[in-house]
């Protein structure tokens, strides 16, 4: 039996580098993929220490990746051998109620499988299911790594972004400066705000954010009390759109509070606990909340934004090292070390 390594999530806090059988075609919709890009995310450490409740123990970890098509099956009309290709986070069959509707997430046959339910991207080889909705052509122009987050981080910003309905020259603040928060500010970046206002404890990333033009204004919230601060620079009335992608202990209380009466607030963050919401204290409000789940369902427009330089990750990628390393990876990503923001996996070498 051939075989080939992978990332395998053994059970609760365990996680190794082993050996798996090389994927096979299993239904007439799938492809193999051969993975030339693929990166560590945070949902992988959500697994790794059990607050996925849908995700399996000995699946092989990652939903972020790209690479080649090598083999289809029957079914598979839009994407041939030799394409290279963006896979999303999402398997979907395109059809169903909710695929049509564009709620990819809950597609009634798949939604985040990769490197949940089924075998993902941190592995030399993935199987795809419904490769013609889950994969994305990657244009000549644009490179593996040009292309790695379309299918996850950065559909979830642009996910985000569309879901706060942004208006021109309005104020948003952005809870959490990590990937999913740098790219939540790129998309926004798109709807013309005013004024992005990111927050973090991670001083680094503040930095890094001003420093590209994602931020206008930076906050730590050990320095300053977030909620006066944002209403100070919003004539005392609070962000009109809040963006919470941190997902820490008391950043969805600090979300609802910054935003000003009938704002929207976008939760894109997953929780280890259970969240408050105390109606009785939003009372009058007014506040629209939103919450992921992200519908990727929009990778090909993200893919042309990229292929017409009006979206650039390349900021993000801060460490890149071969699938052997990749233990190391997680080690360094998950504690946050070396001003890490993005792991890239490069293919094991031999």
């Amino acid at each position: 039996m051939e075989t080939m390594k992978a990332v395998v999530w053994k059970e609760k806090g365990k996680v190794e580098l082993c050996d798996k059988p090389l994927p096979k075609i299993l239904e007439p919709r799938d492809a193999i993929v051969k993975v030339t890009r693929s990166s560590i995310c945070s949902s992988d450490l959500h697994i790794i220490h059990g607050t996925v409740p849908r995700a399996k123990e000995g699946v092989v970890l990652g939903h972020e990746f790209v690479g080649e098509v090598v083999e289809v099956g029957a079914g598979v009309r839009k994407v041939k051998v030799g394409d290279r290709v963006a896979v999303n986070v999402e398997s979907f069959c395109g059809e169903c109620f909710f695929c049509r509707r564009g709620y990819v997430n809950n597609c009634v046959e798949g939604g985040w499988e990769l490197g949940c339910r089924i075998d993902g991207g941190q592995a030399e080889y993935v199987r795809v299911p419904t490769a013609d909705q889950s994969c994305t052509p990657i244009p000549a122009s644009v490179s593996d790594e040009d292309a790695l987050f379309v299918g996850d981080v950065l559909a979830t910003g642009y996910w985000a972004a569309k879901e706060g309905e942004i208006e021109p020259a309005s104020t948003i603040l952005v809870l959490g400066a990590g990937p999913t928060g740098l790219c939540t500010m790129m998309c926004a970046r798109l709807y013309s705000p005013a004024t992005i206002i990111a927050v973090d404890v991670n001083r680094e990333r503040l930095a890094l954010a001003k420093e590209k033009g994602l931020a206008d204004i930076t906050l730590d919230p050990r320095e300053v009390d977030i909620v006066e601060k944002v209403k100070e620079l919003t004539e005392g009335r609070g962000a009109d759109r809040v963006f919470e992608v941190a997902g820490a202990k008391n950043t969805f209380e600090l979300a609802w509070q910054a935003a000003r009466p009938s704002a929207i607030v976008v939760v894109v963050a997953l929780y280890a606990e259970a969240q408050s919401i105390p109606l009785h204290l939003m009372y009058g409000k007014n506040l629209t909340f939103k919450t992921g789940g992200v519908d990727a369902n929009a990778c090909g427009d993200i893919m042309k934004l990229i292929e017409t330089g009006r979206l650039d990750t390349s900021l993000m990628i801060t460490h890149r090292a071969p699938l052997n390393d990749i233990m190391t990876g997680y080690d360094v990503f998950g504690n946050q070390k070396d001003g890490c923001i993005k792991w890239v996996v490069t293919p094991w070498e031999k």
